[in-house]
């Protein structure tokens, strides 16, 4: 009876064993059938594509940047070719033995051999090439092609540098290009359907990017399109033949608003000077002329520059780097009178006829500060026009005082002080126009009656830059009304401020500039000795700042002992009258006197582009 029952039993277990294979084949049967399917049939497209991409390899193509040129059709920035000794870092153990080994047959200046030693590790972490010397002559050519089979991690190639025929003259207006980050360039790359990989380089710096002025402005139309060339390759990956080629699309070439005869006036006529010039063209709001003194080389930087000598570029205390033109920040000085003397006139404070006495300083009734003008025993009976032309201190504080300072800062932002005034300038600061909150929460101070009586004069707070000026100028001639400035002559869109007036009449703003005619014809002028430079009117007005404030001319005589400490002198002019075409701004640093300095810098430069 047990044994009969035990057979049943086991008889039971083998059956569910069995039954338990059945059904775990049974799923490896259909796990296969499964996959065999989805390779076969639903995923054969993406195999198929997976297998022709492991067949082919794709290599970037880098496209040709375009050509900037000026309004005229010089070529300002282009794509220079030459023949360069390039290296694969990433193939040599050793720099310094290779450099000397090199270095036998063919001269490496001791400045490229820095910049391949500093540049050597990053270049070789990225598998980038990196050019030892650029340009070589035939006779270095030949001398490398006879041992190259000592250099296999060497070649001469052609290759291109972004370089300009006038360096230093364009460099902060243009700017200049350099390497970019991985992460930039995969951005680059992504926004042009493409993915970052080998490249075939156009230029001996590998990949480029705008990083400063124009160049970094309209980066994205400079550029162009990466092409492709794409390969058979084997199971190593090597190549076979070329299957197909997608040409790379140039870089879009672009006609700026400058000119090179007016720009390279402003150069010369700077002197190497601290300082910045820039002239508008008052009917379009192109920037004519755009220059920040010192400058420095956009080629050496764009090329390939020696850590060392970048080093000494940043340190100089010149800063040459530094973009004065529209990133300086000045003091208008007495340049800020006709916007002061029209809101007089707006808020019928002031008319023409009015007139006040001029003993040479102004007291400020709350404290009986004195604040001095610039002429010992003043000007007498004096009225805005002559106030303007004389630069009578004590007419503008006078009124600067009887304003309402809220109403007063309103009316400065309307010629553009404060506010952005360029459409596609790099990175152009905003200056300063102060205001009571803004001293507040700055300074932790109240305003005072005697922060308004300096504003009048364009001293103080209030800062602007010479792009600002230029505006301003510009913004003045037109009679209240401008579009906001650019490096184009067609820039698309253009914002333009207006000065929404309710009491400035047309005859208002003539006899503003005849005021400001006055500045250089009138022998009572301050820029009077400009008055015989030119063959045409020029409306202007000088402006002098003060760095360091005094109470007397000895005082001065003693700061002045200091070059850093003397004022910045300041011209804004604009002409030929009455009809003008071009408004100028010129500050030069520690020059002292806006007439005399800054004065015939603009005149040099307005007889360049009107005197043709």
């Amino acid at each position: 009876m047990i044994d009969i029952e035990d057979r049943y039993i086991e008889k039971r277990i083998f059956k569910s064993r069995l039954i338990l294979i059945y059904i775990f084949f049974g799923f490896l049967f259909s796990l296969f059938i499964y996959r065999t399917y989805t390779l076969q049939v639903y995923s054969f497209s993406s195999y198929e594509l997976a297998s022709i991409e492991n067949k082919t390899r794709s290599v970037l193509v880098q496209p040709a940047r375009g050509v900037i040129y000026d309004r005229n059709g010089n070529i300002l920035v282009n794509n220079v070719p030459s023949y360069d000794l390039i290296i694969q870092p990433s193939q040599i153990s050793n720099i310094d033995n290779y450099l000397d080994s090199l270095s036998k047959f063919i001269y490496i200046p001791k400045k490229d051999i820095d910049y391949v030693k500093e540049q050597f590790k990053s270049k070789s972490t990225y598998n980038r090439e990196l050019t030892v010397k650029r340009a070589l002559s035939n006779e270095e050519i030949a001398k490398f092609e006879v041992r190259r089979f000592m250099f296999p991690e060497a070649l001469i190639d052609e290759r291109f540098s972004r370089a300009s025929q006038y360096p230093k003259l364009f460099s902060h207006a243009l700017g200049f290009v350099g390497g970019v980050e991985n992460e930039d360039i995969e951005k680059i790359l992504f926004n042009q359907g493409k993915k970052i990989g080998e490249t075939v380089f156009k230029y001996a710096n590998g990949y480029l990017i705008g990083k400063t002025g124009f160049e970094n402005t309209y980066d994205a139309e400079l550029r162009g399109v990466f092409g492709e060339k794409i390969y058979e390759v084997d199971a190593k990956g090597r190549f076979l033949e070329q299957v197909d080629f997608i040409e790379p699309i140039k870089g879009k070439d672009i006609i700026t608003s400058l000119d090179l005869k007016s720009q390279k006036v402003a150069y010369e006529a700077m002197e190497g000077r601290k300082g910045a010039v820039v002239v508008v063209e008052i009917e379009t709001g192109s920037i004519v002329t755009y220059l920040s003194s010192p400058s420095f080389s956009i080629n050496e930087i764009s090329n390939g520059i020696s850590n060392s000598n970048f080093k000494k570029l940043i340190q100089d205390t010149n800063k040459p780097f530094f973009d004065r033109a529209s990133q300086g920040r000045y003091s208008p000085a007495s340049t800020i009178k006709p916007a002061i003397g029209l809101y007089g006139l707006e808020n019928n404070i002031i008319d023409w006829d009015f007139i006040i006495n001029d003993p040479g300083f102004f007291v400020l009734p709350e404290d009986q500060r004195i604040y001095r003008g610039w002429k010992k025993g003043g000007h007498g009976n004096i009225n805005l026009e002559n106030a303007i032309i004389e630069s009578s201190n004590t007419f503008f504080f006078s009124l600067a005082y009887e304003s309402n300072i809220d109403d007063l800062i309103d009316h400065l932002s309307m010629f553009g002080f404060g506010k952005n005034v360029c459409m596609d300038c790099f990175n152009p600061d905003k200056g300063l126009l102060p205001s009571p909150s803004w001293k507040m929460n700055n300074l932790n101070f109240g305003w005072f009656k005697g922060d308004s009586v300096n504003l009048g004069v364009g001293q103080g707070y209030l800062s602007a830059t010479p792009i600002q000026l230029a505006f301003y100028g510009a913004f003045l001639s037109n009679k209240g009304s401008l579009e906001k400035l650019s490096l184009l002559d067609n820039f698309l869109e253009k914002d333009s401020l207006e000065f929404p007036s309710l009491n400035i009449t047309d005859q208002d703003w003539v006899r503003l500039h005849d005021s400001m005619i006055g500045v250089i014809e009138s022998p009572r002028g301050t820029a009077k000795r400009l008055k015989n430079l030119k063959s045409y009117k020029i409306a202007a007005k000088s402006g002098t700042v003060e760095l360091v404030s005094s109470d007397s001319k000895e005082d001065y005589e003693l700061i002045r002992q200091d070059l850093n400490k003397r004022d910045h002198a300041i011209m804004v002019a604009f002409g030929p009258m009455p009809n003008p075409k071009y408004a100028i701004s010129v500050v030069i640093e520690n020059a002292e006197s806006g007439g005399s300095v800054a004065g015939p810098v603009a005149v040099k430069v307005l007889n360049s582009l009107i005197d043709k």
